[in-house]
């Protein structure tokens, strides 16, 4: 079993190199949180992220707090628009 640590991106006051001195931890939870609700996520921006932990030898394991729409979740006819 992978263990993880969220990490907030270059604004976290933790640094990936201070994630990764923790025993056992492998993998990194992470999100685009500076995208608005409902924005398409770049293919580019994810990549960059994953790239950023694989540069300090860790894995993005879990992508989190993907933006959904309200419409979508509350199943309103204007979610497939």
């Amino acid at each position: 079993m992978k263990t993880t640590f969220r990490w907030f991106g270059a604004s976290d006051p933790v640094p990936l190199d201070h994630i990764r001195q923790i025993p056992g931890v492998s993998g990194v939870v992470s999100a685009l949180d500076d995208r608005p609700v409902g924005a398409v996520w770049p293919a580019d921006n994810i990549q960059r992220l994953a790239g950023d932990i694989a540069a300090a030898g860790l894995e993005l394991s879990v992508v989190e707090s993907i933006p959904i729409h309200e419409d979508i979740k509350l199943g309103r006819p204007t979610r497939d628009g």
